[in-house]
């Protein structure tokens, strides 16, 4: 009876084993790293130590976040956030205001709220890290990856693999563009000259990311801008739903986007770029109030220390600009796993991840 006891708790403590297995494989990322650029809706605490009125280290932000006030503008995950726990990171991707050489290997948010394509963007919020500038603190995170890792080959064959998600573009039109008594933009390009002009440099901005070692890299469009409470206060609608002359400005860019991805898979060897189309989800999603949960300020971002409201999941809209974690949330679920032909182009990042 001992021995058959002993091989029956042999087998269960196996079974154990390789269930317990199992369960490690399937926590594993889907791919080694990932990286993220951009402005606001993606910053996870760069601006914090900036000379900025953009910033959102202090309560009611972060009200729904386990770390509370993190400098995240929304009131619990970003968009990028919840991408990175869908390609099963089990931690958030740290700012590189902070990242140490143990944190890099798996990403580094670059990440900066005002931040645009265009280097003068956001200067009228004060200090800002541009997309430029996010490249260049990228570069010097390669560097330190390859002396890190002591092998140039293996370094660059792991940033291959990894995902780069790059969602900027919407303050080259709110803190920049929509603003001519502050920018020379809006007075010398008409909306189209300007939505031609700003692709071209993102463009060159991207084959920069791509001379990097990206290759698997998730461009995001712009939201419905004009559909944000800041910008519903400041021009109206004429009872309608959103600010859609905002809107039809902003789509002149969007409609550049993705001719822009094929362009630059075509172009650029090995290269598996893909477009978002953010505003084409959030027209098919279960429509929302145009109102901020928070009490704003004039710079349409909360009142430090204010109540927001109780039911932060009916809500689209946390502050002025910034969406909710339930929009947030919605959206990433939809470039992770598209379930419409427009929702993303041409791989959503599951399968992007895949590749």
């Amino acid at each position: 009876m001992a021995s058959k006891l002993g091989l029956l708790f042999g087998i269960l403590v196996i079974a154990f084993v390789m269930q317990f297995q199992t369960v490690i494989v399937i926590a594993q990322p889907q791919v080694p790293c990932y990286f993220i650029f951009g402005g606001s809706l993606v910053d996870n605490g760069n601006n914090n130590r900036l000379v900025t009125t953009q910033k959102a280290n202090y309560l009611p932000y972060g009200i729904d976040f386990p770390q509370g006030a993190t400098g995240r503008f929304t009131n619990g995950r970003t968009i990028a956030d919840l991408i990175g726990q869908r390609l099963g990171f089990p931690e958030f991707i740290p700012p590189y205001a902070t990242a140490t050489d143990r944190e890099i290997s798996t990403g580094v948010n670059y990440g900066s709220g005002g931040a645009g394509i265009r280097l003068e963007t956001g200067r009228n919020l004060g200090d800002r890290i541009s997309l430029d500038r996010q490249l260049l603190n990228h570069a010097t995170i390669v560097s330190r990856l390859k002396l890190l890792q002591g092998n140039i080959t293996f370094t660059n064959e792991y940033i291959n693999k990894c995902i780069y998600l790059v969602n900027i573009g919407t303050n080259d039109y709110v803190n920049n563009y929509l603003m001519p008594q502050s920018y020379l933009t809006g007075r010398i390009y008409n909306p189209d000259q300007y939505a031609a002009i700003l692709t071209q440099q993102y463009s060159q901005q991207l084959t920069t990311l791509y001379n990097l070692g990206a290759r698997k890299v998730v461009v995001f469009g712009l939201g419905p801008i004009g559909c944000t409470p800041a910008q519903i206060a400041r021009v109206g609608t004429n009872g309608r739903p959103c600010v859609e002359s905002i809107n039809n400005i902003t789509m002149l860019f969007n409609n550049r986007l993705r001719p822009l991805v094929d362009d630059l898979n075509n172009n650029l060897r090995d290269a598996r770029f893909t477009f978002v189309n953010v505003s084409g989800i959030a027209a098919n999603r279960l429509v929302l109030p145009n109102v901020p949960c928070c009490q704003i300020q004039s710079n349409g971002l909360c009142v430090p220390n204010s109540i927001p409201c109780p039911n932060r999941t009916s809500t689209a809209w946390y502050d002025g600009f910034h969406p909710s974690e339930i929009s947030n949330s919605r959206l990433a679920a939809r470039a992770y796993i598209a379930r419409s032909p427009l929702d993303v182009s041409p791989n959503d990042i599951s399968t992007l991840a895949r590749l």
